[in-house]
């Protein structure tokens, strides 16, 4: 059968699109598994019916499908936030040293590089909200490096959120990790420029793309997964992108996953020309662009992997009260676990852990720490 409507907004299921074509039990179970009375289908599209096989038809039993390597099993949160706290640090000193050593001419070691990816997405299938908040603390000076960390762990998440394979999140944390690698051939002075960039310095800064590609082409055991990450996160939908202006599907998956974590990202850091947006300010502006520079369906799954109200961030309570988002619930977006910590009256409070799936409260917007003078490193999760 064909789906036409499941009954509810694309953010409460599971699936990339809300129409669609049902052809595995895999699908079918999901579709079980939202607890649905009723959907749509459209007839037209597809058979109510299979046809009837024919007796001289061989039917060969499947494959038995290779096991993948198991999964981590899941951690206590606050656990997994001491070890996430470490790898942060030691990811960032990691990539630090690698800059640096490829502005000296040295070759990239992708086996330096292994061990700390593995651990960011060990990470983050244990306890997605660990690491992710930690995401948004940079400073000005190593903005580039920590940036890449960033991105890592999103496109770890937004890869797992759209089930790809364990493997391929590998490659594609590693592509994340190093795809701002040619900005090592850039000037820190054009880097840390505190204010708008010149057509040239532009046009200067926009060869980084070009390098980073160049420099991984270079490196043995450089995965095409992670090559196209870094070579296309540039690249946008509507052909407006660079360095190769492609359009559409002629960009890769992955590099069109990578298009829209880079920019998120970006802002919302803050910067030495720019002040960081709220998470949810931000997605709200992925999704008005999507219209020309994203992917659309890719945008909503990425939403969906972080939550409406990303972990880390500050929210408004109908109560008045603010509070700092803790852990997010997959099937419960708009009521996730939240840190309250500050009255709109103007003074703290004492901080209470609440799960608004079973309180009274609810969210009723998005605040921003710096209206309120609120240090965000003090109450992060």
């Amino acid at each position: 059968m064909y789906v036409h409507d499941l009954g509810r907004n694309w953010i409460e299921h599971n699936f990339l699109r809300s129409q669609f074509l049902v052809d595995s039990e895999k699908t079918l179970q999901k579709i079980l598994a939202l607890g649905e009375s009723e959907i749509s289908i459209d007839t037209s599209r597809g058979t109510d019916a299979e046809e009837p096989q024919s007796p001289a038809t061989t039917v060969r039993p499947p494959a038995p499908p290779e096991k993948a390597p198991p999964a981590p099993h899941p951690a206590r949160l606050g656990d997994e936030r001491q070890r996430a706290k470490k790898l942060h640090a030691e990811a960032n000193r990691i990539v630090y040293g690698m800059m640096n050593d490829v502005r000296m001419g040295k070759q990239i070691s992708i086996e330096h590089i292994e061990p700390v990816v593995e651990r960011i997405v060990d990470s983050i299938f244990r306890q997605q909200d660990a690491l992710l908040p930690l995401a948004q603390l940079k400073n000005h000076d190593n903005y580039t490096f920590q940036h890449s960390v960033s991105v890592c762990a999103l496109m770890t998440t937004f890869a797992r959120t759209l089930d790809q394979p364990r493997e391929t999140i590998r490659e594609i944390a590693i592509g994340a990790l190093l795809h701002d690698v040619g900005k090592a051939t850039i000037p820190d002075t054009l880097l840390n420029k505190p204010g708008k960039l010149t057509d040239a310095e532009f046009k200067q800064m926009k060869t980084h793309v070009v390098q980073s590609k160049i420099i991984l082409e270079a490196t043995p055991g450089i995965s095409p997964i992670a090559l196209s990450v870094a070579a296309q996160h540039h690249e946008r939908f509507d052909g407006s992108g660079y360095p190769n202006n492609l359009k559409g599907n002629e960009i890769n998956r992955y590099g069109q996953m990578c298009a829209i974590v880079d920019v998120y990202d970006a802002i919302t850091s803050n910067r030495c020309y720019h002040k960081g947006m709220p998470p949810t300010e931000a997605l709200r502006k992925m999704l008005e662009w999507s219209k020309n520079h994203f992917n659309l369906e890719l945008v909503q799954v990425f939403i969906r992997s972080l939550g409406i109200y990303p972990t880390g961030s500050l929210v408004r309570l109908e109560s008045g009260r603010l509070a700092v988002v803790d852990e997010q619930h997959p099937d419960k977006l708009t009521e996730p676990r939240v840190k309250i910590i500050f009255h709109t009256r103007g003074y703290y409070l004492k901080p209470e852990l609440i799960d608004l799936r079973r309180s009274q409260d609810h969210i009723v917007g998005y605040e921003d720490f710096r209206h309120w003078k609120i240090d965000p490193v003090q109450w992060m999760p």
